[in-house]
């Protein structure tokens, strides 16, 4: 072999050497650079990364859980939001209803001893004051408007309970130390509320006080939650609705379609 053909070999060898040495080290550094920036995205050990807003509490699922919030003064509530026990069925074959549907008790009638089929609602107030009770409430058994056309009602944690007519006159329940007491049933608190009139259809009527009618009222003296009880008293007794309303409505106005329903939220009962 020449001199001159091994001197190019060498100094090829070398190039090629030179070559290979520089570009691993370019692969080395730029490895290197993405190794650092990955890193610089990773939180370091304690620290907390940005967190997605959670979405708010769902609605409660358990109707024993149900708290009505009043606002405004209006408290407007559809009647089967609530846990019932005893012989109440949900029906909607009256398409005349709001809602899912409205409640009807089924079982035999109570209609001296309050307290079959009790069903409570948890009704928190902001706005102190009095408030008016009414129900929309329709006869489903029979053809006569004045029978199978009342359930109790009772608010025994409220400031006061009572029925008042346009002239003054007041009634207060039975079986709570107050006179008048109201014509016809009642008894440990509770009132007999019905509905009058020939016709059997839904509507907005509420009363108390045989052949003397009186609306009824609840005072509500420190902001909280209250309990309003239900129990069963006639058969065929259909319930859609109720509202309680303040001062700063009339009965037309708190009874609106239109109203919003009392927003819901979850406590223990």
């Amino acid at each position: 072999m020449k001199a001159s053909n091994v001197t190019f070999s060498i100094s090829t060898l070398k190039y090629v050497s030179m070559a290979f040495v520089l570009a691993w080290s370019v692969s080395c550094s730029d490895s290197s650079e993405e190794d650092v920036q990955t890193e610089s995205e990773i939180p370091e050990e304690g620290s907390e990364e940005p967190k997605t807003p959670t979405a708010p509490v769902s609605e409660c699922s358990d109707p024993s859980s149900f708290i009505f919030n009043e606002k405004d003064g209006l408290v407007n509530v559809e009647f089967e939001n609530a846990e019932f026990s005893g012989d109440w069925e949900l029906k909607s074959s009256d398409t005349d209803h709001t809602g899912e549907g409205y409640m009807v008790w089924t079982g035999s009638q109570s209609l001296g001893n309050p307290g079959n089929g009790l069903t409570t609602f948890k009704i928190n107030i902001a706005n102190t004051g009095t408030y008016q009770f009414i129900w929309r409430s329709s006869v489903t058994t029979g053809t006569n408007g004045t029978e199978h056309n009342d359930t109790w009602l009772r608010f025994d944690d409220a400031d006061d309970f009572f029925g008042e007519k346009g002239n003054g006159s007041i009634v207060y329940p039975a079986g709570r130390d107050k006179s008048p007491t109201p014509e016809g049933s009642s008894k440990d608190g509770w009132f007999k509320i019905f509905r009058s009139g020939g016709d059997l259809s839904f509507k907005w009527q509420s009363s108390t006080s045989d052949n003397d009618a009186h609306d009824i009222f609840v005072k509500f003296d420190t902001p909280g939650t209250y309990t309003m009880e239900i129990s069963a008293r006639s058969s065929g007794h259909a319930i859609d609705k109720f509202v309680l309303f303040n001062e700063s409505f009339t009965k037309n106005q708190a009874t609106e379609s239109a109203n919003a329903l009392s927003e819901i939220t979850c406590g223990n009962q």
